[in-house]
């Protein structure tokens, strides 16, 4: 009985050094004798007890590498105190495996090395707006040393950058004086631009109001001009109808006879002015004018009727 037990624990030892069910984005390197001799890929795979083994299990996903923070220096000789964080996966289990005792400490190392070299390459504004290109410049340094660690870098993304307290608080100064400035130049851009708009107005108010006098002046002018046209359409009509009732039978004599009649109203229109007698100087032109408006008038009480 205690046989068929001690025959029963060594075959499950067989059958759980033989059978190997390797898990998905997994490789496991086997090695026979202690030499490399496979990599097992995901699934049921079989492995000869006593003579090979499972040396190294990698995963072959993604895996986030948090960079330790440093100081680090700038070009301007400005310490920064930068964290990172590098993004690598394995894909040489072989590599991974042998090229390295520690391809995990070998990329922190070798991140950390790289990032203060492109920092120093810098100065302190410069590594602010140039993330993207320190990033880059990281993950190519490590790239081409990792590719003898079976392992690809992916990514690499700067964290934080943290100058000293002294340099926060020129940046914060510099920043308050810059939105300053800037907001004197709108101000300023405000007040330039409403003058602008004011005299426009004015400009657009005097062109509009030196029309409307214009056009008022040339109304005003055809008004006038119409006016004169009608008084002498009608003078000329009037004196048309005197120039043919002179014309027609005793038309002369009844002229004559109003120019005596308006005379002789005049003569008496100036003598009452004021308190003073007016008399003409030559009262012969006086009695003659009375005398032919009065042969007018019985000359007109004379004529036979028509």
């Amino acid at each position: 009985m205690e046989v068929v037990l001690v025959l029963a624990v060594i075959a499950l030892i067989f059958v759980a050094r033989t059978f190997k069910i390797v898990p998905q984005q997994n490789a496991w390197v086997v090695e026979r004798l202690g030499k490399f001799d496979r990599s097992l890929t995901p699934g049921l795979k079989f492995v000869i007890p006593f003579i090979e083994r499972v040396a190294y299990k990698h995963s072959l996903k993604e895996v986030p590498l948090d960079v330790p923070s440093q100081v680090c220096i700038t070009k301007d000789n400005t310490q920064l105190q930068v964290d990172g964080i590098l993004y690598f996966q394995v894909t040489d289990p072989m590599r991974a495996s042998y090229g390295s005792s520690d391809y995990i400490v070998a990329i922190t190392q070798l991140a950390q090395t790289a990032l203060r070299s492109e920092i120093g390459k810098m100065e302190l504004d410069k590594t602010f707006e140039e993330r993207d290109l320190i990033n880059a410049a990281v993950v190519n340094a490590l790239d081409e040393a990792a590719l003898n660690w079976g392992v690809k870098v992916l990514r690499y993304e700067i964290k934080d950058l943290t100058p000293p307290a002294a340099i926060l608080h020129a940046m914060q100064a510099q920043i308050t004086a810059e939105r300053e400035k800037r907001a004197l130049i709108a101000a300023s851009e405000g007040r330039r631009q409403e003058q602008i708009n004011i005299a426009t107005g004015e400009r657009e108010a005097f062109i509009a109001r030196s029309e409307g006098e214009k056009q008022a002046e040339i109304n005003k002018a055809q008004g006038e001009a119409a006016a004169i046209v009608s008084v002498a359409e009608a003078t000329a009509q009037a004196i048309r109808q005197v120039a043919e009732a002179i014309r027609a039978p005793g038309g002369e004599q009844a002229v004559q006879l109003k120019v005596a009649e308006k005379a002789v109203e005049a003569y008496a229109q100036l003598a009452q002015k004021n308190n003073t007698m007016i008399v003409p100087g030559n009262m012969t032109e006086v009695s003659a004018l009375i005398g032919s408006a009065m042969a007018l008038v019985k000359g007109a009480g004379r004529a036979p009727a028509p």
